[in-house]
């Protein structure tokens, strides 16, 4: 059986896909996948064994200019090369409606997520088949729900297993163990505030602990010299792609994350990740696996789901905290004493397996 998978991004959905695919391959043998996914995050399918191509699209770069596009030929190429196999089924496990029209060039029917589950409900009218799954659970069960069904076997019980083929990425352990801070994140809300990342350095250089931290574009970079600056045990990585993230992602001893994308790649690589959260609730979309713990906060105004903060600050908390490095303020309720403290239990657990 082979199997057509839309899920273009972001990178955390990405990921959050692969735990489906190792459902699928360990319920129906032989069974084979190729994957349409976002040019960013194309070499990520590949890591899976179930996946035989990876087909990329660039829709965020495309609709920028459709003229470009169209003279290009990208366009033309990508419908002939989802036109390229036979496919028994496609699955939309993105569910909007940019991703739906993508399945009118497949001769094969298409099974997504029924109006009440989907995100987009105009995208569920280009289905053949309309799969009801509960929106009040995790991502990554939702997408292994949408899979079992789509595909007519039982969903197993078990914790899902993402299924990477880690041969491809660990390239055996560090000289010197070190924890990795995935500091970077889109929503100015999820920043950790920088002086926190500082002191969180300080204190695992106290303990014999080196620190690496990535970056993929100039802000990132600025950000990750600032926090090591002066520290001997911090060390700012090279700019890497993807593949090498993950390399590195897969000698660190423990991880510390915002609510990133990295933060779930960690998680797929089966790396002990300690995920901070503030304006966001990690029950639907936290980092799923093992070794993975959260730690929300319990301000006042969290968790908002706001991409800007506008909580006032009153008075107390003007005497409290310092506004300027510790902004936002429900960051405060997860400050740097008590990640500390999570991370050395969780650097223990690990000594200890």
């Amino acid at each position: 059986m082979r199997v057509l998978l839309i899920k273009t991004s972001s990178l955390g959905d990405v990921i959050h896909t692969l735990p489906a695919l190792t459902d699928a391959a360990r319920a129906i043998p032989g069974i084979r996948f190729d994957w349409v996914v976002e040019e960013g995050f194309v070499e990520l399918p590949s890591w899976h064994p179930a996946v035989d191509k990876v087909i990329p699209v660039a829709i965020r770069r495309w609709r920028k200019n459709l003229w470009q596009t169209h003279k290009s030929g990208e366009w033309k190429l990508f419908k002939q090369r989802v036109r390229e196999r036979h496919y028994d089924l496609v699955i939309d496990a993105q569910g909007l409606l940019k991703s739906a029209w993508l399945t009118r060039y497949v001769k094969a029917p298409v099974a997504g997520l029924d109006p009440k589950s989907v995100r987009e409900p105009m995208a569920s009218r280009f289905y053949d088949r309309r799969l009801a799954v509960s929106r009040n659970q995790h991502a990554v069960e939702r997408l292994r729900q949408l899979f079992a069904l789509a595909l007519g076997y039982d969903l197993p019980a078990s914790l899902g297993d993402y299924g990477l083929d880690h041969s491809q990425l660990f390239t055996g352990p560090a000289l010197r163990p070190f924890v990795m801070f995935l500091h970077g994140t889109t929503w100015d809300t999820k920043f950790w505030p920088e002086a926190y990342w500082r002191e969180l350095a300080e204190r695992l250089g106290l303990a014999g602990i080196d620190v690496r931290l990535p970056w993929g574009n100039q802000a990132e970079q600025a950000r990750a010299y600032r926090i090591a600056t002066g520290l001997n045990n911090v060390h700012v990585l090279p700019k890497l792609n993807l593949a090498g993230v993950a390399k590195v992602l897969a000698s660190a001893k423990a991880c510390v994350a915002v609510d990133t994308g990295l933060g779930h790649l960690a998680a797929a690589l089966d790396v002990p990740t300690l995920s901070l959260f503030g304006p966001t609730n990690p029950g639907l979309t936290g980092a799923y696996g093992k070794g993975q713990v959260h730690l929300a906060s319990d301000f006042a105004c969290a968790p908002c789901l706001q991409k800007k903060c506008t909580y006032q600050p009153t008075p107390d908390d003007l005497v409290k905290f310092n506004i300027k490095r510790e902004w936002p303020l429900c960051f405060t309720r997860v400050n740097p004493e008590r990640v500390a403290g999570r991370l050395s239990a969780l650097l223990l657990a690990e000594d200890l397996r």
